[in-house]
């Protein structure tokens, strides 16, 4: 992989809290200073579709999503998701062709000391040059087919189904 398209949609990995009430707004997206810190050997652009929490995405947004990646002239695209409705985004971009194409986000902000951000991206990335063609979620130190998972949201992670 030379290249990496990465696509933001906002949720919990780029959230900014501001108070003990858990006001929050979606921040800019933290993966391009992620990526950049981390001093990867390839080259990336980030694309900013969206901000917003996973459960304000509708199926306009999914739609704009999928017409986004498919005008990608790369052939590795990362999108970063917030967890609740990953599942949903990554069965409409299923029938996507001639691309991998990996999901993944954070259970905590990127901005929180201890978050799941940087594991979550650093097994996306590992995962987007080494699988075939196709949608895949990387959560939980696991590279998970989407028709096969769903998130425990009592428990707060992926599992299978």
């Amino acid at each position: 992989m030379q290249h990496l398209s990465i696509v933001t949609t906002g949720g919990t990995i780029d959230k900014v809290y501001f108070d003990d009430k858990s006001t929050y707004e979606i921040g800019e997206p933290q993966i391009g200073k992620i990526l950049e810190a981390l001093g990867v050997a390839f080259t990336f652009d980030v694309l900013p579709a969206m901000r917003k929490d996973s459960l304000h995405i509708e199926d306009a947004d999914r739609d704009l999503l999928r017409r986004l990646i498919e005008a990608q002239p790369h052939k590795h695209v990362l999108v970063t998701h917030g967890t609740d409705t990953m599942v949903e985004t990554a069965a409409v971009l299923g029938s996507i062709e001639e691309k991998v194409i990996i999901l993944t986000g954070a259970l905590n902000p990127a901005r929180f000391q201890g978050s799941d951000a940087v594991f979550n991206i650093g097994c996306a990335v590992g995962a987007v040059q080494s699988l075939p063609d196709g949608v895949y979620i990387a959560m939980n130190g696991r590279i998970w087919n989407p028709a096969h998972v769903r998130k425990n949201r009592d428990a707060n992670r992926f599992e299978p189904v």
